[in-house]
């Protein structure tokens, strides 16, 4: 009797390369609904049907209505005797003006969409898709969007964010690359007896005297134009940030921005850096490691570093007293803090 054979194993599971492959539909669906303002009409209307929404928003109801039960597939409308109402996730997200609004934020992603779409030129090359002038001053459009997403994100993070920062009573804290100055309002208005000073390109501190100045901070915060790699920082800072900046620049910047910021903090001063990172493989967490692509599309330099990588960056430029921690979910972000001597 010839011997038994073990069945073969079964194949793989195909359903994650499938929804990889299909995973722009929901990007794409969520993007023209935010533009179209979907979810601020149903806000305002509590329920809509189709037609009614297509005459609101300018849009054909055949085309209106396929894009309304995308929505409902996605979990971002409900849909009950043809009329659509918002999902509680999207009032609280997907309503501009909200308390949770991410509408902003999500226009920086809409963005880099295009990008995305020439990823084989960047491994071809090893260069970005797009010129990172383009954002950062060179179009008045391009940055002014850049700049608002920027801070509608960070409206979004600083709240969890700026209560987790060391911060002493009446410090003088420098926010490098603090782009629209939202964090530094945030610090600003969280400890009273602070003052801030944000140093960011020119083109993006002007659109930040804006932001500072209706939120009538600008008697605590105030702008410093100029690039953090060669303006000379003010010196007897008892805090410094750097807040999601650091994955534009070369192990070699980073070393020496490090370093420039040691030699402008007080004696036990502090600084506190937060960034995506990943583990020592550059793999893992997987938004980093995407985000790393993301960055490379973009900028010359884009990448995301590892926390080990931080820590050696950190105790070089003479820091000590160095922790690196994950934030908390939904936050994809990680938290450096250290101190001079």
């Amino acid at each position: 009797m010839p011997p038994m054979t073990a069945p073969p194993p079964p194949p793989p599971d195909p359903d994650p390369i499938i929804a990889m492959a299909s995973a722009f539909y929901d990007s794409c669906v969520l993007f023209t609904a935010t533009d179209l303002g979907i979810f601020a009409h149903l806000h305002e209307a509590g329920t809509a049907g189709a037609d009614a929404l297509a005459t609101i928003i300018g849009g054909s109801p055949r085309g209106t209505q396929l894009l309304l039960d995308a929505c409902v597939a996605l979990g971002l409308l409900e849909k009950e005797d043809g009329a659509y109402r918002n999902t509680p996730a999207a009032d609280a997200y997907l309503v501009p003006g909200g308390p949770g609004d991410l509408v902003g934020a999500l226009r920086y992603n809409r963005d880099v969409y295009s990008a995305w779409g020439r990823l084989p030129d960047l491994v071809r090359s090893g260069e970005p898709v797009e010129a990172p002038e383009i954002h950062l001053g060179e179009d008045e459009v391009r940055t002014r969007t850049f700049v608002m997403a920027m801070h509608h994100r960070a409206l979004a993070i600083g709240r969890a964010l700026v209560p987790m920062l060391s911060i002493p009573p009446s410090a003088n804290v420098l926010d490098l690359a603090g782009g629209p100055g939202t964090y530094a309002v945030f610090m600003a208005k969280t400890h009273p007896g602070i003052h801030c000073t944000v140093l960011d390109l020119p083109p993006v501190v002007q659109i930040a005297k804006e932001l500072i100045r209706e939120q009538g901070m600008q008697d605590r915060v105030t702008t410093l134009p100029g690039s953090y790699h060669d303006t000379p920082y003010p010196g007897d800072q008892q805090v410094i940030t750097i807040l999601g900046a650091l994955h534009q620049e070369s192990p070699e910047a980073i070393a020496a921005i490090l370093r420039k910021a040691a030699g402008a903090l007080s004696p036990g001063g502090m600084i506190h850096i937060m960034d995506m990172m990943t583990d020592t493989t550059h793999t893992a967490p997987k938004f980093s490691a995407l985000f790393a692509v993301n960055m490379a599309l973009t900028t010359a330099h884009g990448w995301v570093f590892s926390s080990d990588e931080m820590t050696g960056w950190l105790e070089d430029a003479g820091f000590v007293d160095i922790s690196i921690r994950a934030l908390p979910p939904p936050m994809p972000h990680w938290l450096a803090t250290a101190s001079r001597p």
